[in-house]
């Protein structure tokens, strides 16, 4: 089925420039969705590095495997994405479709099969036919481009409702770099250590090992912080590429973690992935609001990551969120169980700039109106102080609709 484009949804994509060594295509290989491209392919120059984070579910795909199985050796040639079918749960079919994708794609490739990279999404259980990729590939590899990355970011959509990409520059000493990123996410979003699927690119000239401390960073406050509905993907895959290509413009490659030089480009990849992980939450499924949840006065950052995932994870807080009703005792119910520090006489809680509870009670100025006013936009913001430490954290959801329950009680069908 189809479903409306967000109404949070960005209302323009900015220009994407080019990451020098990256190329890709997109096909239609019919994997499970008709008339729209389900399978990017994409193609890095010889000397391109990959660091990587994935799901923490016991039951991981197929390519989650054989990603970080490959991902010791850091370098990579090739990537690999189709939508439709997660290849997980599979058994050893699913394991046997990988190994026959790497090696279509190598020889696309003209690389290893362990340079290729492959990440799949969508429905889990359904055998994925690896003879799809052998009818398209090889075309799919004489039509490969600079760009647009928007097509790229389309064809890994399955319930998405936008495609989601987002740019950056950064400067490693004097040496301008860029970095581009596409990211896809609706539904069975409860990322631990990774989204449903994002792929990061830069022409930076960062060794592997260097890379992947800055991922494994980058995705604590950003991917790791956004919740639709609680349930971690047995899919989730985040890789960043660096095909390196600065370095023919001077930049000077970076091979250990504290460099100084790094501080540019460090931020602009937490400010690259917190954008497409903000993303994901306005794209959630059924989703109308955007909501952030921020904590504060906790006594450690992980105890106020829980009290906010408690929060942001309520599916009574959540369509309160949805039918725009100001209900703190909701807020206070999520604080109560989720098992951290908190004393209820020590609490405030506001939405917007509008204080609704203060020392265990509502209000003395709380006003229905004001804060049933605040509830109408689309981007709202709760706020709780614990009042025992000084320790903060924000994550990012959304609503809870009809519309989810109607795209996912007819997902498979």
């Amino acid at each position: 089925m189809s479903h409306a484009v967000s109404p949070l949804a960005p209302k323009a994509y900015p220009a994407t420039p080019v990451v020098p060594g990256v190329r890709f295509a997109t096909t239609q290989a019919g994997i499970k969705y008709k008339g729209r491209t389900d399978v990017l392919f994409a193609l890095f120059d010889e000397g391109t590095r990959v660091a990587g984070v994935f799901t923490k579910s016991k039951c991981p795909s197929a390519p989650v495997d054989w990603c970080r199985a490959n991902l010791a050796q850091g370098s990579a040639r090739a990537l690999v994405v189709n939508s439709g079918n997660a290849n997980a749960f599979t058994g050893r079919r699913g394991a046997e479709t990988v190994r026959i994708t790497a090696d279509i794609a190598a020889k696309a490739a003209g690389c290893a099969p362990a340079e290729v990279f492959l990440a799949s999404t969508g429905v889990i259980g359904e055998p994925l036919d690896p003879q799809k990729f052998a009818g398209v590939l090889d075309e799919t590899a004489t039509r490969l481009a600079e760009g647009p990355y928007l097509d790229a970011a389309r064809a890994i959509m399955t319930t998405d409702t936008f495609p989601k990409v987002a740019t950056r520059t950064a400067k490693i000493g004097e040496t301008e770099v860029v970095l581009v990123g596409i990211a896809k996410g609706a539904g069975m979003i409860a990322p631990d250590m990774a989204t449903m699927l994002s792929f990061l690119f830069t022409d930076a000239a960062i060794e592997a090992p260097v890379l992947q401390s800055l991922i494994s960073a980058a995705v604590v406050d950003s991917y790791n912080a956004t919740t639709i509905d609680g349930d971690t993907s047995t899919s989730d895959t985040v890789l960043l590429f660096a095909t390196g290509r600065a370095a023919e413009r001077g930049q000077v490659p970076v091979t250990t973690v504290d460099d100084a030089v790094l501080a540019s480009f460090r931020a602009a990849l937490e400010s690259l992935t917190l954008e497409l992980a903000q993303f994901v939450a306005r794209d959630g499924e059924g989703a109308r609001k955007f909501v952030e949840v921020r904590v504060e006065g906790a006594v450690s950052k992980a105890s106020a990551r829980r009290i906010a995932m408690s929060i942001a994870n309520s599916p009574l807080v959540k369509t309160a969120c949805a039918g725009e009703d100001a209900n703190w005792g909701r807020v206070v119910m999520a604080v109560g169980k989720a098992g951290e520090p908190a004393e209820r006489d020590r609490l405030a809680i506001w939405f917007g700039e509008t204080r609704v509870a203060v020392e265990g009670e509502r209000d003395p100025a709380y006003s229905e109106e004001v804060a049933s006013t605040y509830m109408k936009r689309d981007h709202i913001v709760v706020k709780v102080e614990i009042g025992l430490g000084t320790a903060s954290d924000t994550v990012y959801t959304c609503d809870l609709t009809k519309d989810y329950v109607a795209i996912n009680g007819d997902y498979r069908s």
